[in-house]
């Protein structure tokens, strides 16, 4: 799917106008592709979303997180998915995550170009096998799989290791301190996107995307 590993860096703004300068700043900084959180937005209308991906111009991921899945979005699930379905216009891509109904799931990858379906645990990491099924359901459904797990000690970080080195086309993320090094690691296990901060962590253990790009460098996964 992705030619090259892609540094992603993640755009969390409450104002529209932060949402551009901040996707300028990461575009300066070497953002590959960027993720568009639409729900930091205090008040995201879906025409103005589409408006701010079409005046970035640069290649996007969006995505709209409900609160179980550590986002911010408030409204109901009805209006998630509509904004997401007219991001998905202008939007290369689309994360929306396993757990949504398989409904208005199926509204959200009909409508996009492409699709990473995602799943999260922020209190620990499921076995091997849990989390090859969670893979190979998430490509069944769409495009590209991703999980973001919560390690709890160093076999577990090891655990989202072998599931990247035996799923290709999927991104695998340990995270908080234990799982730090797994974001820079995991592009030689296969995963196609790095994410990287570059004014605030929108998930524990980012490193910013100058460190990333450096160290990345250091390592042959990118040029």
């Amino acid at each position: 799917m992705f030619k090259k590993t892609m540094i992603c860096a993640p755009i969390l703004e409450k104002e529209l106008e932060s949402v551009i300068s901040s996707a300028k700043k990461a575009i300066e900084l070497g953002a590959d592709i960027l993720e568009f959180r639409i729900d930091a937005l205090k008040n995201p209308d879906a025409r103005e979303v589409q408006n701010v991906i079409k005046e970035i111009n640069y290649p996007l991921i969006a995505t709209n997180r409900f609160k179980n899945e550590g986002g911010f979005f408030n409204g109901s699930e009805d209006d998630r998915i509509e904004i997401l379905i007219k991001a998905a216009k202008y939007a290369d891509i689309i994360d929306i995550e396993l757990k949504t109904g398989s409904e208005l799931r199926d509204e959200v990858i009909k409508a996009s170009k492409l699709t990473i379906i995602s799943y999260h645990d922020f209190e620990k990491t499921p076995s091997f096998e849990e989390l090859m099924n969670v893979v190979k359901l998430e490509k069944e459904i769409g495009d590209i799989a991703k999980f973001a797990v919560m390690p709890n000690n160093n076999k577990d970080t090891l655990t989202v290791l072998k599931v990247l080195s035996e799923a290709p086309n999927t991104i695998g993320i340990a995270m908080g301190d234990i799982g730090k090094y797994t974001r820079l690691i995991a592009p030689i296990f296969g995963s196609p996107l790095a994410f990287a901060s570059f004014n605030k962590e929108s998930a524990p253990g980012q490193l910013d995307i100058q460190t990333t790009k450096y160290i990345l460098k250091k390592l042959a996964v990118i040029d």
